[in-house]
């Protein structure tokens, strides 16, 4: 039987390793969390609408429901020319099969240790939650929320959980009735953010800002962020009680330091089979991995898993497990994404042949949140996946 070794316990993560046995591979997964994180239910943490738990499961559960093994240890280093991997603990290993799913770094801003992330640590979401329930025992004040952007690679920007998450402290200072003693703003330094999901959308977030009067700063870098604000290039100054920002993905800094073929930003290049290029057997995928395609491409869960899917089959074929044609993920491109809003939400769907939207009010909130137990129940194993998600 074939070994593989997948680093990295994220959602491309777990999807490799449980293809991979799908597959009939040995699978060794290796994490620095005992626990899956759902990044895309977690913007209800910090409105009181989930609990951190809801967000999470145990990889040990997984691990015995899949039948691979787990080691909860931090990767330091990696060297494709000698074909191994430093642990923390476990000392340098070697792998002739290897998968990279250990994800993306962030952009690095100055001062940005005076914000807070829901696209952050896990416990960043229950820093948020802590300083929402603080502004709101306060009275009133200036809330702001901004994603940035890098221009090396601009697949790594991920805009619309900040969105989600600022409509839903809209929906819960409203419900609280004081939505009015707050004012909310989003920035970004691009000219339209959210552009890359299609005329639709941005229509309708155009026309939900207008109508529950939020201000907007776009088209401006930042600067720099500080205890109470946010400075532009031109030195005016957004000021802030609470600022959420989500920087764009760069190139982790482990893979920077590592052999590894990177493009400009520090992400692996891989070709359409998500090979790493010039190393046999080696594997990158989720947002580790560098994306190649359309403008608009976007690193999302829903095409790391498809990776993921890939390389186990990939690697299959190319090891004579199974017969059969390699599969590309380019074929999968497209944005796909539920934007919730706490009362409803949109559907948003793109790729190279169409851009729709579909409003959903009150039932795509639920929608969402049922989405968040299927997620759950399915890797699990306890019901059936649904072709597609």
């Amino acid at each position: 039987m074939k070994n593989v070794t997948i680093l990295g316990g994220g959602i491309a993560g777990i999807e490799a390793a449980i293809y991979y046995r799908k597959e009939g591979f040995e699978v060794e997964l290796i994490s620095e969390r005992s626990y899956v994180f759902i990044y895309p239910i977690a913007i209800w943490i910090p409105v009181h609408t989930n609990r951190f738990d809801d967000a999470a499961f145990s990889l040990d559960a997984l691990a015995a429901r899949h039948g691979f093994t787990l080691r909860i240890d931090r990767v330091t280093a990696i060297n494709a020319k000698e074909r191994s991997f430093t642990l923390a603990e476990g000392g340098i290993r070697y792998s002739d099969h290897l998968v990279i799913a250990i994800g993306a770094g962030k952009m690095k801003h100055e001062g940005i240790e005076h914000t807070l992330s829901i696209c952050g640590a896990p416990e960043q979401s229950l820093l948020l939650k802590d300083k929402i329930d603080e502004i709101i025992a306060k009275g009133s004040g200036k809330i702001v929320f901004g994603f940035g952007g890098n221009p090396n690679d601009t697949s790594g920007v991920r805009g619309g959980p900040g969105f989600e998450l600022f409509f839903n402290l809209h929906h819960r200072l409203t419900k609280l009735g004081i939505r009015d003693r707050y004012e909310m703003t989003f920035f970004a330094p691009m000219p339209q953010p959210g552009a890359r999901m299609g005329t639709k959308a941005l229509s309708m977030m155009e026309t939900m800002f207008s109508r529950n009067r939020f201000a907007s700063r776009y088209g401006k870098k930042i600067k720099r962020f500080e205890e109470n604000g946010v400075v532009f290039e031109d030195d005016s100054v957004l000021e802030s009680d609470l600022t959420m920002f989500i920087p764009a993905g760069d190139g982790n800094a482990l893979i920077k330091e590592s052999d590894l073929p990177l493009n400009n930003a520090g992400f692996i290049r891989i070709n359409n089979y998500c090979e790493i290029e010039g190393v046999e057997g080696w594997y990158a995928i989720g947002d580790a991995a560098a994306l190649e395609g359309p403008d608009w491409k976007a690193k999302q869960g829903h095409i790391a898993e498809v990776m993921a899917r890939n390389a186990a089959h990939n690697s299959a074929v190319n090891l004579g497990l199974k017969s059969g044609d390699k599969k590309t993920y380019q074929d999968h491109l497209s944005i796909l994404c539920v934007m919730d809003t706490g009362n409803g939400a949109g559907f948003v769907f793109r790729n190279d042949t169409k851009a729709i939207l579909i409003p959903m009010p009150l039932v795509g909130h639920w929608l969402k949140i049922g989405w968040g137990w299927y997620y759950k129940m399915s890797k699990m194993g306890y019901i059936p996946r649904i072709p597609g998600m």
